[in-house]
């Protein structure tokens, strides 16, 4: 049989990090095993559920790239068989009708020291013959819970091996509200079954809901499915991601520039490791060749920012220019005294691009990197204005006036413009950095940037003596 496994999200929230994980697992498992990827969403919950959270998840799936096979579903559709499944087991006697006011039965529940489902059975057995059928009919509110047997519930775990559950410590679990509505382990339960699903991998804070599911499939007759619960995924603190972590949805990432391939390779290390010292996974193909049930691992995953961003760096510069050119020029368009005809040159970004995506770690530093070429007015920076102009005008002066008399006349190719600027330094007998650093600041306002070389043959002869003028004039002036 074929492996069929899903990616069942709730549309009460954006894609996090944590469920993304758990897709791209399940994704790779199918990949690799030629097997296929279901997606259900999980809409059950209607107060909850909202179109705009569904939107998100199927686009920060598709941005991942973990296209799936079927779906998606939605559990809304299957309500009618999940009530069909709940009454199949009341009237086999594994479940039983409940018509117990909840409040009530959580302070007895509390006063005898029980669980409040155990007082909910004993007053449904209590009841006479047929009176439950009869109070039903007449339309009296009531739930439907599952009758846990006695025993022992085990069941095989891919990643934590055998799992053994007393039954003493499951509630009789609520399977259908009052209003008719399922309850998210029945309905997890048919949908899995209707869908053929025969590997459910999921969190680790799906644990305790297993032994109740599998109780389910033995009452219901279904054959059970593996199981595969992955860890969590823990804050810099060792608490479990959350918002106060910082971003947590994968949108979030997209929006500050993080690649979906980079996204990707981060998410599956967090958790599984290929059984070598392998980071980097630049192809898709790779990761599926690589992955494996069995080296998931059973201790949580700290999520490290640090480690993502440097995973994107690596992943950017192997990156061809002209795949990043569109999340660059998205990132530019609006940039205030932007030169529209230099945004307008492909071959000329494309040059900037390759320049720059070495030393970036995000889409966004890359466009940062890319403002003092493409404006037509340098922002300076005020730290490397006091360090290389104001420490010293007369100095800096005299040093940016014998460049712009030596550039002019300078072949403008990398090796002559290196030659020429380090002939200035020795002729005026200081350190090449005395020289570079206020020609660096004049023409890209920053303290810091790619190679100057490169620099000045991507802006060009003319943009470039244009703005070592003006700020030879900016020094005069102080």
């Amino acid at each position: 049989m074929s492996l069929r496994v899903r990616f069942a999200p709730s549309p009460t929230g954006y894609l996090h990090v944590g469920g993304a994980r758990t897709a791209l697992f399940n994704w790779l498992l199918a990949r690799k095993e030629d097997g296929v990827f279901v997606l259900r969403v999980e809409d059950t919950d209607q107060a909850r559920s909202r179109d705009e959270h569904t939107e998100a998840i199927l686009h920060g799936l598709s941005w991942l790239g973990l296209d799936w096979d079927e779906g998606p579903y939605f559990q809304s559709d299957g309500v009618e068989r999940h009530r069909a499944a709940a009454l199949q087991l009341l009237e086999e006697g594994k479940a039983y009708r409940d018509f117990s006011d909840p409040d009530e039965i959580r302070a007895e529940a509390e006063r005898r020291q029980k669980h409040a489902s155990r007082v909910a059975r004993e007053r449904a057995d209590a009841l006479p013959d047929g009176e439950a059928e009869e109070r039903a009919e007449a339309g009296e509110p009531h739930a439907i819970r599952f009758r846990v047997p006695a025993g022992e519930t085990r069941f095989s775990d891919r990643v934590h091996g055998t799992m053994r559950f007393g039954n003493t410590d499951i509630d009789d679990l609520v399977i259908l509200r009052s209003d008719g509505t399922p309850i998210y382990n029945l309905a997890v339960v048919s949908d899995d079954h209707e869908m053929g699903i025969n590997l459910v991998l999921r969190g680790d804070d799906h644990l305790s809901n297993t032994p109740k599911q599998v109780l389910l499939y033995r009452a219901l007759g279904y054959p059970e499915p593996e199981f595969a619960h992955v860890p969590l995924i823990l804050g810099a603190d060792g608490k479990r991601l959350s918002k106060r972590h910082g971003a947590t949805a994968v949108g979030d990432y997209e929006e500050q520039g993080i690649l979906p391939e980079a996204m990707r390779n981060f998410l599956a290390l967090l958790g599984w490791n290929p059984g070598d010292d392998r980071e980097v996974f630049l192809e898709v193909e790779e990761l599926v060749e690589a992955f494996s049930s069995e080296r998931i691992l059973k201790k949580s995953s700290v999520f490290d920012t640090e480690k993502l961003e440097w995973l994107n760096g690596r992943h950017l510069a192997e990156m061809p220019a002209g795949e990043l050119l569109d999340r660059v020029h998205g990132r530019l368009r609006s940039v205030e005294h932007a030169d529209a005809a230099l945004l307008a040159d492909e071959a000329w970004m494309t040059r900037l691009v390759d320049l720059l995506k070495v030393r970036s770690r995000t889409v966004d530093e890359l466009a940062d990197g890319a403002l003092p070429f493409v404006r037509t007015e340098l922002v300076f920076e005020e730290k490397a204005v006091a360090k290389h102009w104001e420490k010293d005008p007369p100095a800096a002066e005299e040093r940016m006036k014998r460049l712009l008399e030596v550039l002019e006349d300078t072949e403008w190719a990398l090796d002559p413009l290196e030659e020429a600027i380090r002939g200035v330094a020795d002729e005026l007998d200081v350190g090449a950095g005395k020289v570079i650093h206020p020609l660096r600041l004049a023409v890209t306002g920053r303290q810091s940037s790619p190679g100057i070389f490169q620099v000045l043959v991507l802006l060009g002869r003319g943009r470039t003596l244009e703005r070592l003028r003006n700020g030879l004039e900016r020094v005069r002036a102080l």
